[in-house]
């Protein structure tokens, strides 16, 4: 088949049956490129995305879950570099009580994604990919590596590699996670898709969830200064602003989170975890509050940081971190 034409913004099926042509291979390589560049040089819509995710969805390997369990993922591609903000979020969440099926993939532009960061903890990614289901019932969390998940997604990424230059694919990770979560908190590194983020994932179906994204493009809840924040509800998606002081939380430049190989951000997760102080740890007690309100454990952002740092400072979250390590060996 032929790719549509993108001049105008395509139907939520019309994208649903490009993206199954794209990733089921029926049409060329080249084809694929040029579709994506002009989707790209246009803007993506939220019917494309939401039709986008649905064929990614329609294509994967899903595991079952918890109906509460929750999913805490960026987009990545924000060129900030930072340390691993997601990941240690959702330890402590699960730590807090609240099923995490983490979905996650080694890094494509920095330089520690969470599978990466997670291996040089001592996670045994093999393991943590067969056992999913088991270590989501039993210790509350998981890590559902992408590449296990997305045989589809193969014959993209050279063709993403060759592009060099971001796509749609970049923003399609967080909707097409395997355990079908129904509440989200998502940062993605452009402000303003925020809404139209917001809108797609109102089409795909949700309990509750957020999309965040720091003013300077960060793909998490910032402590630089403002944020964008949509949540989606009840089949409504309100936007508003949120800053460190709604959570009663100190203002930090980017650069005091700036991450390094898997093995610093590793090293700065595992100090974090056992009570290191500082701007990480208030950036994840930031996000871990989102995600504790999006769960349905915390009422408000003064709560969800009280919640979360007492996950810490018992040593909740790096005692969790230890049974989930040695489950997988």
């Amino acid at each position: 088949m032929s790719l549509p034409d993108v001049t105008h913004p395509l139907e939520e099926a019309e994208a649903e049956t490009a993206f199954a042509a794209i990733l089921d291979g029926t049409v060329s390589d080249d084809a694929i490129a040029r579709f994506l560049t002009a989707l790209c040089d246009r803007g993506e819509t939220a019917s494309e995305i939401a039709g986008a995710a649905r064929a990614m969805r329609a294509r994967m390997i899903p595991v079952s879950a918890p109906a509460n369990a929750i999913d805490v993922c960026g987009t990545g591609g924000d060129g900030h570099h930072t340390l691993n903000v997601s990941t240690a979020v959702s330890l402590v969440v699960a730590a807090c009580g609240v099923p995490v099926a983490k979905h996650g993939n080694r890094a494509a532009s920095s330089k520690a994604g969470a599978a990466d960061t997670l291996e040089a903890l001592g996670l045994n990614l093999d393991r943590a990919a067969e056992t999913a289901e088991d270590t989501l019932n039993d210790l509350g969390i998981c890590f559902l590596f992408a590449a296990r998940h997305h045989p589809s997604m193969g014959r993209i990424m050279p063709i993403r590699k060759a592009l060099g230059r971001r796509t749609i694919f970049n923003l399609m990770g967080p909707l097409a996670n395997p355990a079908n979560v129904r509440r989200q908190l998502v940062g993605i590194a452009r402000p303003a898709y925020v809404p139209i983020y917001a809108e797609a994932i109102r089409r795909l179906g949700t309990d509750h969830s957020m999309v965040i994204s720091g003013d300077e493009g960060l793909d998490e809840l910032s402590l630089a200064g403002g944020n964008e924040l949509a949540e989606v509800r009840s089949g409504e998606v309100l936007m508003r602003r949120v800053s460190p002081a709604d959570a009663g939380l100190p203002l930090a430049p980017v650069d005091a989170i700036r991450g390094g190989d898997a093995a610093f951000n590793a090293r700065a997760l595992r100090a974090l975890l056992q009570g290191e102080e500082g701007p990480y740890r208030n950036a994840v007690l930031f996000n871990a509050a989102a995600a504790l309100i999006v769960a349905g454990e915390a009422a408000d952002w003064h709560e969800g940081v009280e919640e979360a740092a007492e996950a810490l400072d018992k040593g909740l979250a790096n005692a969790l971190l230890d049974c989930w390590i040695a489950a997988l060996k």
